[in-house]
């Protein structure tokens, strides 16, 4: 499988350093899973200042991102045929694991456009194909959902987790969150671990997995329990 290309439309290319060079992440980099290119829409700016903001028009608290250089930034880079150009920014859909699995499975390259100041100009969403968010809240800028979005889209690819078969049973896989785990000791500080995860009987494991999957889900989570009833368990 060929590497996933993510280009990542910032002002910031020095955030990146560190997650992307460390941990699983780094890892799948270096093993070319997946490939990150920064590109950074000052460097497109035509003015002697290399201005990349100004002032909204009919006023209003705060600058916002011009679109020149970003249309510029953008289209200098090279276009797979299977290229999805996203748009980081408070307004977009939710990041769930489902749109995660599409996006590391139906396209070739992801383009990462991230916000900054008080928005982009809204013609810049000519340019986008899907607009995403971490959660309902406002961030100072749109690179820390943007790592989120490679992290959660990258891990997934063939060859990034060890043991592809422990994506199977994580928290959000089938709308039920994971079942508690426990490692050695097997006491500490009073606390033991649960007598049938030693029992050895991998049935009764997989029967109290589940339903601790269950409870932990309806107390925790309800939106989720309610939709995994929903569609039929």
């Amino acid at each position: 499988m060929a590497a996933l290309r993510f280009d990542v439309v910032t002002l910031f290319p020095d955030f990146f350093a560190s997650p992307l060079s460390t941990g699983l992440l780094g890892r799948a980099l270096t093993n070319e899973i997946a490939a990150v290119h920064l590109t950074n829409p000052r460097d497109f700016a035509t003015d002697k200042h290399h201005r990349v903001d100004d002032e909204p028009y009919g006023g209003g608290v705060g600058m916002l991102m011009k679109p020149e250089p970003i249309f510029a930034a953008v289209e200098s880079l090279p276009r797979s045929p299977r290229r999805l150009v996203v748009l980081m920014s408070p307004q977009g859909q939710p990041m769930t694991q489902p749109i995660f699995q599409t996006l590391a499975t139906s396209w070739d390259q992801i383009v990462i456009i991230c916000g900054h100041y008080e928005g982009v100009d809204e013609r810049v969403r000519y340019l986008v194909d899907q607009e995403l968010s971490l959660g309902d809240f406002v961030l100072t800028c749109g690179e820390i959902p943007a790592l989120a979005l490679i992290n959660g889209v990258v891990r997934l690819r063939p060859g990034t987790v060890g043991k592809p078969d422990s994506l199977k049973y994580e928290s959000f896989e089938i709308d039920l969150l994971d079942y508690p785990q426990y490692t050695r000791p097997a006491e500490f500080r009073g606390w033991s671990v649960p007598d049938v995860l030693r029992s050895g009987n991998h049935a009764a494991i997989a029967a109290w997995r589940r339903q601790q999957q269950l409870e932990r889900t309806r107390q925790r989570r309800p939106d989720l329990y309610d939709r995994w009833q929903q569609q039929g368990s």
